[in-house]
Formats: structure tokens, C-alpha cells, sequence
């Protein structure tokens, strides 16, 4: 079984499918590799299709008339993702996808996998379960961006990412811009929140590297510790 073939069955939504329209997929699969931060699919296209990640990651993001990026989500390897118009003729993309690395996925159009959703109740229904659960963590952003400071939201943002290796220096593969993009403000604003966190010993920064020094500290200012 290829690398692709095996993340298909171990995706929830294609995993309760026989074998054989399991195989049938990937034959018919269409793929498509793009370069880091090229374009998949522009906000506003009318695209019908539903796709899985094969090699790579792709972000889904908005951008405002002025400039300004809000990533509202990341479809990671073996993960799926879809176009509007794969459920709603002729609906736009609310969201431009972008390859955040060298990414490869396969692709299959509405047409296509219509007919197996509504012959496959288990395989609609756990499509239907990843879509509430994408809406689930579209309504935390909102959340963040409604109710909580940047300074709270870069903090969250911080321990998400690096909270794995407290007290570690590691190698900082985040730029300003993408940090921005995932919070909803300005790289200015996370230079100089990063540069406060740093000030008060919170974290240790520099182009290269990055480490949370004092977790207890930053968990306090994302808001996860009272007190």
C-alpha cells in the first residue's frame, strides 16, 4: 500500500468504506504537488472539490482590503478539507488555501464523490462530524478575536506551538507575519508583545531561536490559570 493509499483508510470520513471503492479512490484521485506558499484556490472561486493532504500542510486564510492575513485554519497531513461549492452550487470560497510548505494532495471533484456519500451513510455522517468540529474551532477564533487581548491571543498562540519544549531552546519556524496571520494583528504588534514577554523574562527570543521561560507566567496571560 503507497503512502497516499494508507492515509485514505486512515482518515475517518474515507476509513468506512469497503476496500474496493477505497481503491477505486485513490485511482481516480486527481493530484496536485505546489511549492510553499503557492496559491491552491483563491478566495471567491467557485471550487467544488473535496480533498486530502498527502505530503505537507495547507492553510486556509482570509485577507482584509487592507492587507491584513487571519489564518481560520491549518489541513495537516492525512487531514481533508473542502471547497463551498463541493455542497452549494456555485458557492464561493470563503477562504484562499495556501501550501504553508511543499505539499502534495489528492483531490476528488463533487461529481465524483456524490454518489458515494449518499450511498454510504457512515461515510456522511463522519464527514458531517469533521465539519462540526471545524466549525467547533471557528467559533473558538471568533471567540479569541471577540473577547480576548493580542496579548492573550499571542500567548495561546506561543503555548499551542511551543509549549512542548518549556525550558528548551528551539528552533523558532514561525515569522512575525505568521504569527499575526494566526492571532488576527499586525507583525508590529507581535514584535513588540514578543519583545515585553521577553523583557519580563517570560520567554527568550532571537532570530533564530526561541524558549518559554516562565510557562506558568505565560499561561496566566493566555488566560488558562486564574490568579
Amino acid at each position: 500500500m503507497n503512502s497516499f493509499a494508507a492515509k485514505l483508510v486512515q482518515n475517518p470520513v474515507f476509513s468506512t468504506l469497503k476496500s474496493s471503492d477505497q481503491a477505486h479512490l485513490v485511482q481516480q484521485s486527481i493530484f496536485r504537488n505546489y511549492e510553499k506558499d503557492e496559491w491552491i484556490v483563491h478566495y471567491g472561486d467557485i471550487w467544488p472539490y473535496l480533498f486530502i493532504v498527502e505530503e505537507g500542510t495547507v492553510t486556509a486564510l482570509k485577507e482584509s482590503n487592507e492587507g491584513r492575513s487571519l489564518i481560520v485554519a491549518t489541513i495537516n497531513k492525512g487531514e481533508i478539507f473542502w471547497g463551498l461549492a463541493f455542497f452549494e452550487d456555485e458557492a464561493p470560497m470563503p477562504v484562499a488555501l495556501v501550501a504553508s510548505e511543499a505539499s502534495r494532495i489528492h483531490l476528488w471533484s463533487r461529481d465524483r464523490l456524490l454518489p458515494l456519500l449518499l450511498e454510504n451513510g457512515r461515510m456522511s455522517w463522519e464527514l458531517s462530524r469533521h465539519m462540526v468540529n471545524r466549525m467547533q474551532r471557528a467559533s473558538e477564533i471568533v471567540e479569541d478575536l471577540a473577547f480576548q487581548h493580542v496579548t492573550g491571543r499571542l500567548a495561546r498562540l506561543l503555548l499551542e506551538h511551543f509549549g512542548e519544549a518549556v525550558g528548551e531552546i528551539v528552533t523558532r519556524d514561525m515569522t512575525l507575519d505568521e504569527m499575526a496571520a494566526r492571532i488576527g494583528t499586525t507583525r508590529e504588534m507581535v514584535c513588540r508583545q514578543l519583545y515585553k514577554f521577553a523583557d519580563d523574562g517570560t520567554i527568550q527570543i532571537n532570530h533564530t531561536e526561541f524558549m518559554i521561560a516562565d510557562q506558568k507566567r505565560l499561561e496566566k496571560i493566555a488566560g488558562k490559570i486564574k490568579g
